[in-house]
C-alpha cells in the first residue's frame, strides 16, 4: 500500500510541476523574449525553466511542460499552435528530463560532474530539437522554405543551449543549495 500511495504523490507532484512549469514557460516566452536578428526567432529564457523542471521532475514533466507551454504561448499570440516547434520543445524537455536520475538534484549535490552532464544533455537536446526536428517538421507540415527554417533552427539551437546551460545551470546551483544533503544532519544523543 505504501508504494502505491507514494506513486500517487509522485503523480500529483508531476501534474503540479507541469502546470507551474507550463505557466512559467508561457510567461517567459511571451513577455521576456529577447529579440534576435533572425526573423520569428527570439532568445528564449523559458528553456532555462524547462531544464530546471525537467531535471527536478523527470522526462514526463519535461516533455509535457515543453509541449503545453509552447502551445499556450503560440495561442497567446492569437494564432494556432506551431506544432513543429511545440514538438521540438517537448523533445528537448523529455531528453533533458532523462538526465534526472543521474543528476539527482534532490540529493542537494550539483557538483562538477553533474554540471558537465547537464550541459552535455542540454546541448544534445537543443541541437536535435532545433537543428533537426523543428525545421524538418516546418518543411513537412507547413511547406516552409528549407533555408529559412534551418537558419531559424540553428539560431534557436544556439540561443536555447546558452540559456538552458547557463541560466538553467545557475537555477540548479541555487536549488541544490536549498536542499539538505543526505547524511549531513546527525542525531544528538
Amino acid at each position: 500500500m505504501k508504494g502505491k500511495n507514494m506513486k500517487g504523490i509522485s503523480s500529483i507532484k508531476t501534474v503540479v510541476a507541469v502546470g507551474i512549469g507550463a505557466a512559467l514557460f508561457l510567461v517567459l516566452g511571451r513577455f521576456v523574449a529577447i529579440p534576435s536578428p533572425v526573423p520569428n526567432t527570439q532568445i528564449s529564457l523559458q528553456y532555462a525553466v524547462l531544464a530546471l523542471f525537467a531535471v527536478m521532475y523527470g522526462p514526463m514533466a519535461g516533455g509535457l511542460i515543453g509541449l503545453v507551454g509552447h502551445t499556450l504561448m503560440d495561442l497567446s499570440w492569437g494564432g494556432s499552435p506551431w506544432w513543429s516547434w511545440g514538438l521540438a520543445s517537448a523533445f528537448a524537455g523529455l531528453l533533458i528530463g532523462c538526465s534526472a536520475k543521474k543528476i539527482r538534484i534532490e540529493d542537494g549535490d550539483f557538483g562538477a560532474g553533474k554540471k558537465v552532464l547537464f550541459a552535455l544533455v542540454n546541448i544534445v537536446a537543443h541541437a536535435i530539437a532545433w537543428g533537426f526536428i523543428a525545421p524538418t517538421l516546418d518543411i513537412l507540415i507547413y511547406a516552409e522554405p528549407a533555408n529559412k527554417v534551418y537558419l531559424q533552427g540553428m539560431f534557436a539551437a544556439a540561443s536555447n543551449m546558452l540559456t538552458g546551460v547557463v541560466v538553467g545551470g545557475l537555477l540548479l546551483v541555487s536549488c541544490s543549495k536549498t536542499i539538505v544533503k543526505t547524511g549531513s544532519l546527525d542525531m544528538e544523543e
